[in-house]
């Protein structure tokens, strides 16, 4: 997702052009997390014990009591265990909490510990692009992986470009905090990622244009020959459409067609051959349409 996107040049309109879109045409609450700079004015039981024994009478005057000891306590049934997550029958496994895993899940019940994390391996990939600055970065993983992606999507005439990879913590608190003093903070949730809660600070993930400059960051970008390319071939480059059409109650985000990240080929071939659609369902955590 563009949660946090510093806008290239005429996106700011076009972005504004999609909250018209949704407001008007879906008549939605805008949550893309797109974040261009901020506006300037203005989101069982136990057994029971057995019944004491009938008291027994010595053979002197006084009488003795004495009671059987209690029955042992019934095992509890043991809890049934969770139904696995699909990725589960994957032989590989990685973290869904390291920032540094493919397979991290940042959303807006899963903050990045640490909140300000910083990719160790940031670089530049070979593609093309109209990012800048930090944005123009990815993790090495990732960037290796776009290339070889952006790579194929050429051979099939498909001109694909890099709009907005990598944003900072520093960064993030700078919009997010523009949103708030411009809107509210309640506002602000339904446009921008919180400070830590961004799938662009981990590299991880990044947003994609169309060569001819069409629909950046609208609905309509999801006819582009980019977008189409993308949602039907980034699976066998590890990559899947991070935030679906129609599964925003699960991701907290509604449709970005532009927005990709990176879980790995064989999770994202494993994902879409089971026709699985958001990465909450996939590795099995739970839906994150809002913050706690």
């Amino acid at each position: 997702m563009c949660q946090d996107c510093s806008p290239v040049s005429g996106q700011a309109a076009s972005r504004r052009s999609f909250t018209r879109f949704l407001a008007a045409g879906a008549g939605l609450t805008v949550l893309a997390a797109c974040t261009p700079e901020a506006p300037s004015a203005v989101p069982p039981s136990s057994a029971p014990a057995s019944a004491p024994a009938p008291a027994t009478v010595a053979a002197t005057p006084t009488p003795e009591i004495t009671t059987a000891a209690p029955a042992t306590e019934a095992a509890a049934p043991a809890a049934p265990s969770p139904t696995p997550s699909p990725s589960a029958a994957l032989p590989r496994q990685f973290s869904l909490t390291d920032p540094a895993s493919p397979w991290l899940i940042v959303n807006k019940h899963r903050p990045l510990v640490p909140a300000d994390y910083l990719p160790a391996d940031l670089v530049r990939p070979a593609v093309a692009m109209t990012a800048s600055g930090e944005a123009s970065l990815l993790n090495s993983t990732a960037a290796a992986a776009a290339e070889a992606m952006f790579a194929a999507a050429a051979r099939d005439g498909v001109a694909m470009v890099l709009a907005s990879g990598y944003r900072s913590y520093t960064t993030q608190v700078a919009t997010y905090n523009g949103y708030v003093a411009a809107r509210g903070q309640a506002d602000a949730d339904t446009a921008s990622a919180r400070p830590g809660y961004s799938e662009h600070q981990t590299g991880w993930a990044f947003d994609i244009a169309d060569g001819n400059g069409a629909c950046g960051f609208q609905p309509c970008f999801a006819d582009q020959p980019s977008a189409v390319w993308a949602k039907a071939n980034g699976h066998r480059f590890g990559f899947v459409v991070r935030y679906p059409w129609m599964f925003h109650r699960i991701t907290g985000y509604y449709y970005e067609p532009w927005h990709l990240r990176y879980i790995g080929v064989e999770a994202a071939t494993d994902m879409v051959n089971r026709g699985i659609n958001t990465v909450e369902e996939y590795f099995g955590v739970e839906p994150a349409p809002a913050y706690p």
